[in-house]
């Protein structure tokens, strides 16, 4: 199934005579044109109108039971097409169609632009593949939705089976769309039981992020689009203009507040990046528990990317085999999404690759929480049961440290620490500690080999550890060598050790 929705959210299908184009997906912010299709009750958007679909070989085809997906002349599988809410012909009591107020996204998503105009729209630093204006323009929609309208819009969706809430904006300026979107989201907690997700850019302000959640935000949306910055300069000037620092400063105190795996960034693909960027990128993101949501683009009508293609099914096909390996092995997944685009997931087939994660992963301490849980850890080796230390093994090593986590089935159970020295390519680990119980070969290994990948990315040329004899021989089966002879360290006997940086063991 996964390689069919790959195939068909790059290539596209042909409708069949009789299936409206209401809901059609044909303007709005994000790079996403088509319709949703219920395969095995599950939505998947394709595209169905784009110039480029003109030369796929699947189509749609009414067949006695239903609706059927053909590939020329060979029947696929059974599918059926979301139909159009009734509340979408309801309106307001200021009288403004639902419709205009909020929308159908996949199966049970009501998603509404708060803010539809962009103070970027119509200049060289407008989004190219948004659609945004476009929609504003026909009268598919009215500027600004007010939390009332929004309101009674979730209620009356509610009752026809909506299961969460995307609140979006176009960018108002000055932060100007944060406190609309939480005067929204407030209205619309206080009037359903459903979760909510709101997509932003990230705020000069980081004390935002706290607020929304405060407004009964569930999970929120950081999109950068693209890791590569040379891409992103062209087709998203002013996303680039932020920097990426500032994007993995909102990201970090949004997975603070609202915890791993709640916090999600689009990485759309066709935008002329390598895809080695998007696996590079979404490595980046799914450590610090923002969990990427790989897209291929597909050019919206009236975007300035309307004449692009998305990419080959192939290239999919490779990124998604990759990206789901890095979820895996950081604990994410789209099913323990709360509420948005990745627990709707229409628009990517990442979805469907996702396998069960492991019981044991690794990645950098994310949260607070975390954090606290690994120097407990410390504390408990290193101090009560080694008396390495007095007090606490705390040092002035640890601000300038990166802090990794191993868990088992989503709990902390060991960590280690890395740092460099003297700026020259040198780097110590150490601290490597896992709680009494979970002392298997596979924890430690696992931390020890995710510290090795670690400071090589950070063009680590030699990495050192000071080894307590015992684990001497564990070290050498992960490809360190001893340097020199014993010396005490920390009044016990060590040995100095530097890995091999250029054999890396095992597998990712």
């Amino acid at each position: 199934m996964k390689k069919l929705i790959v195939d068909i959210q790059s290539l596209g299908v042909h409708p069949p005579n009789g299936l409206s184009c209401g809901m059609s997906r044909n303007g709005g912010a994000g790079p996403a044109e088509g319709r949703s299709l219920l395969f095995n009750g599950v939505a998947v958007n394709v595209p169905m109108h784009a110039h480029y679909v003109a030369g796929s070989p699947y189509r749609l085809q009414w067949d006695r039971d239903g609706l059927g997906l053909y590939r020329g002349n060979r029947f696929i599988c059974p599918v059926t097409a979301v139909d159009r809410p009734e509340f979408y012909d309801r309106k307001t009591g200021d009288g403004v169609l639902y419709s205009k107020i909020a929308l159908l996204h996949g199966k049970s998503c009501l998603a509404s632009t708060v803010i539809q105009d962009c103070v970027y729209w119509g200049t060289p630093r407008q989004c190219r593949f948004c659609a945004t204006g476009v929609s504003l323009a026909g009268g598919g929609t009215v500027a600004r939705k007010t939390p009332a309208q929004l309101a009674e819009v979730a209620i009356s969706a509610a009752k026809e089976g909506i299961c969460h809430i995307v609140l979006t904006s176009g960018t108002a300026g000055a932060d100007g769309e944060l406190q609309h979107l939480a005067d929204c989201a407030r209205a619309v907690r206080d009037a359903v039981d459903l979760p909510v997700h709101v997509q932003f850019a990230p705020p000069r302000d980081l004390g935002w992020i706290q607020a929304l959640c405060d407004s009964g935000v569930d999970t929120a949306g950081i999109h950068l689009e693209s890791f590569d910055p040379a891409v992103l300069r062209q087709v998203a000037p002013a996303k680039a203009a932020l920097g990426q620092a500032r994007y993995r400063a909102a990201w970090q105190k949004a997975v603070s507040v609202f915890g791993p795996n709640q916090v999600s960034s689009f990485l759309i693909v066709g935008l002329g990046e390598s895809p080695e960027s998007v696996v590079a990128g979404s490595e980046v993101m799914a450590d610090l528990g923002v969990y990427p949501f790989v897209v291929p683009l597909r050019p919206t009508p009236g975007s300035r990317m309307a004449g692009c293609r998305p990419p080959p099914p192939a290239v999919m096909d490779r990124i998604y085999a990759q990206v789901v390996d890095i979820l895996k092995k950081t604990g994410l997944s789209a099913g323990r999404h709360r509420a948005g685009c990745v627990r709707c997931g229409a628009c990517s087939a990442l979805p469907f690759y996702e396998q069960p994660a492991a019981r044991l992963n690794c990645h950098i301490a994310r949260t607070p929480e975390e954090m606290d849980r690994a120097f407990s850890i410390r504390q408990e080796v290193f101090v009560k049961e080694q008396a390495l230390f007095t007090g606490s093994d705390i040092d002035e090593n640890d601000p300038c440290s990166t802090h990794l986590v191993c868990e088992q089935d989503g709990r902390v159970i060991g960590t280690v620490r890395v740092y460099p020295v003297n700026g020259d390519g040198h780097w110590v680990g150490g601290r490597l500690a896992v709680e009494k119980g979970h002392r298997s070969y596979h924890a430690g290994a696992l931390l020890v080999r995710e510290a090795m990948k670690r400071v090589k990315r950070h063009g680590c040329r030699k990495f050192t550890a000071q080894i307590q004899m015992r684990n001497v021989s564990f070290f050498i089966r992960l490809g360190w060598r001893p340097v020199g002879a014993p010396a005490l360290h920390l009044g016990a006997l060590h040995q100095a050790m530097e890995a091999d940086l250029d054999r890396l063991p095992g597998k990712r």
